[in-house]
């Protein structure tokens, strides 16, 4: 027996882009919590010609279909009609389904029409999946031997409860959904997702648990899968693989899960005791936004200066009008007295300071869009960078990696001060 399932979602509109396809995303997390293996996923409009292509080749590789939408009462409604004809039966009225939906029409001050009655409307031997939420029910039916198909409205909150309130418990009773699939998500800064790869390759291979990569704006990630008997078990299979992915990648990890950079830097700021202020240009106050966005951020933030023109650099922050003059506000130098102005004015440990150019314009051949230089003061102790994002990048993305990667800086300079590098 084929012990996979797949998602089928009917609506034209989900082609169209008019609205989220929310359900498909809720059914692949249920799936997963249910250790049930889900490989595909098809959109399909409301046409039942194309919804008999996608269920024919849907039948050959999966155990369980779920569908969601096309139930309603209008005529481009065709789910469980296009099912019926598919496997050759007729639509039937279970006893009693027309009566429960006038009743339900009735009860919230309404009349049911003839119309609505098309969703009672449903394969022969199909068992009703029942609707407390809305007008149209759904089905479970063993459509062959072998192949289980579950329909759902459209609707996600509908379709939500019904999976938990019937669904969930007719699977379990046919003997799926005995195992859990459990992934946890480790987080990388400041390395490609080739590199890492390449650093982890071996673990690449596994097949319980799984290791695979993933890039997302600047960010590096690594999903760990198990597939265990409960989460408890699954998490003793992934402990081992998780260790050694962090200890390959060092202070390229900064966190796990819903852990974030601003908040992995902000946990070291207040285990050490440390404050930090920031002075931005090309950034316009995007670092301050992303610290003071941590709960309890305070404690370590002093505050920062937005120093979008030269006067505020010269008059707030110190920097020599000179060194401006002659080698431009975008400059190595310029961003140290930044990082230097902003720590006295605001007391911090930390100074850190931006400039540089985000574009679209402002760029020239020595200086072009996506140059930014990145200056971190504590103490007598001075770091710098020099980035180079690209002048092909828009103006969002190059101020989100500017301000990323300068609090990976302050993170891994952190380290460097407090921090064994054998204990990363």
């Amino acid at each position: 027996m084929n012990r996979n399932a797949e998602v089928l979602c009917v609506g034209t509109e989900l082609l169209l882009g008019q609205i989220l396809n929310t359900n498909a995303q809720y059914l692949a997390n249920e799936l997963a919590r249910l250790g049930i293996p889900h490989y595909f996923q098809t959109v399909v409009g409301d046409n039942k010609t194309r919804l008999h292509q996608a269920l024919r080749v849907a039948e050959d590789r999966a155990g369980v279909l779920v569908l969601t939408g096309g139930l309603g009462p209008t005529p481009d409604d065709l789910t469980h009609e296009s099912l019926a004809s598919y496997f050759g039966v007729p639509l039937v009225e279970p006893p009693g389904l027309w009566a429960d939906l006038q009743a339900k029409f009735q009860s919230r001050g309404r009349v049911a029409t003839v119309i609505q009655r098309k969703q009672c409307q449903l394969p022969r031997g199909a068992r009703v999946l029942p609707n407390s939420w809305g007008t149209a029910v759904g089905v479970c039916w063993e459509a062959k031997p072998g192949l289980h198909i579950l329909t759902f409205p459209g609707v996600p909150q509908e379709m939500t409860r019904m999976w938990q309130a019937t669904a969930v418990p007719y699977l379990q009773n046919l003997g799926w959904g005995q195992q859990v699939i459990t992934s946890r998500l480790l987080r990388f800064w400041g390395v490609g997702e080739a590199t890492l790869a390449q650093r982890v390759q071996h673990l690449l291979g596994g097949e319980n648990p799984t290791v695979a990569p993933y890039a997302q704006g600047g960010e590096v990630q690594l999903r760990v899968t198990a597939c265990a008997a409960n989460e408890a078990a699954a998490h003793v299979l992934m402990a081992p693989v998780i260790s050694e992915l962090k200890t390959l990648a060092g202070l390229d990890y900064f966190g796990m899960g819903e852990e974030t950079l601003p908040g992995a830097v902000g946990a070291l700021l207040t285990q050490h005791g440390q404050t930090v202020a920031v002075a931005e240009s090309c950034t316009g106050g995007l670092v301050g936004q992303l610290l003071s966005g941590v709960v309890g951020s305070s404690h370590y933030f002093q505050g920062g200066v937005i120093a979008y023109a030269d006067k505020v650099k010269t008059d707030l922050l110190g920097v020599d009008a000179q060194l401006i003059t002659q080698v431009g506000a975008v400059s190595p130098g310029v961003a140290q007295q930044m990082a230097l102005g902003v720590q006295q004015l605001l007391g911090s440990d930390w100074g850190l300071g931006l400039t540089g150019i985000s574009g679209p314009g402002g760029g020239t051949a020595s200086k072009p869009v996506g140059l930014v230089y990145l200056a971190l003061v504590q103490g007598s102790s001075l770091s710098q960078r020099e980035y180079r994002f690209g002048s092909n990048q828009s103006r969002d993305f190059i101020r989100r990696l500017s301000a990323y990667s300068a609090l990976d800086v302050l993170r891994r300079e952190i380290y460097a001060k407090f921090t064994s590098r054998d204990d990363p």
